[in-house]
């Protein structure tokens, strides 16, 4: 007679969120919360970064023909983080040109940091998260033990087994979510940083302009 073979069993992303106990929730929130993060500030960024090419020509010429309140409306129609830097400078128009500078650099400092707005939360999870997974992974060793002192005599080899598999669960999520939010936050500060070049060059366009002879 011949035998049939046992069924193989076989592993699921919902079975093995489920092994890996409580400390599984505080995981998932974590994720959940650093796409809704990344997801939003990438739209944030990607709006900050577009750049209209005829911006700064139109400004010049303005500014040369001595238009200000024209160049204004420009900027305040245009609303990005650039024209508002550019707008701030046109309002200090006739003080010196360090304190034109000094208000252009603190409003850029103010836009960057809108930019950065949830970059600690990514920052936190990256670090947090696999030590999370860790402190899951130690508890479930503790129980395991636990488990096989209990059983006494009758301890095999299946309950410790299924007690390191279960503990083992959490500290793969914690080490998913963790580079996860690590990937992400290295991902938005780089396009940050690009903004930040394109800022400065757009500050140092507009001051050399202020010193430009009108036409």
């Amino acid at each position: 007679m011949e035998t049939v073979p046992a069924a193989q069993e076989t592993l699921s992303l919902w079975s093995l969120t489920m092994d890996g106990g409580y400390l599984m929730i505080p995981l998932a929130l974590l994720l959940i919360v650093s796409i809704y993060i990344f997801i939003e500030r990438c739209i944030a960024v990607g709006r900050a970064s577009k750049t209209d090419k005829t911006f700064m020509a139109n400004i010049r010429n303005y500014v040369h023909q001595g238009n200000l309140k024209g160049a204004e409306d420009l900027c305040k129609s245009t609303n990005t983080p650039a024209s508002r830097l550019i707008l701030k400078g046109l309002t200090r128009i006739g003080r010196p040109v360090s304190d034109v500078l000094a208000a252009i650099e603190n409003t850029g400092n103010i836009e960057v940091s809108k930019l950065g707005r949830g970059f600690t939360w990514l920052s936190t999870t990256a670090a947090g998260a696999p030590m999370l997974g860790f402190l899951g992974t130690v508890v479930g060793m503790i129980q395991a033990f636990f488990a096989l002192a209990a059983a006494g005599q009758s301890a095999n080899i299946t309950v410790l087994s299924s007690g390191i598999y279960q503990a083992l669960v959490t500290t793969v999520a914690g080490l998913v979510v963790g580079i996860a939010a690590l990937f992400a936050y290295n991902y938005l500060v780089s396009r940050v940083n690009r903004v930040m070049t394109q800022l400065e060059a757009d500050t140092m366009e507009f001051m050399d302009m202020l010193n430009e002879p009108a036409s």
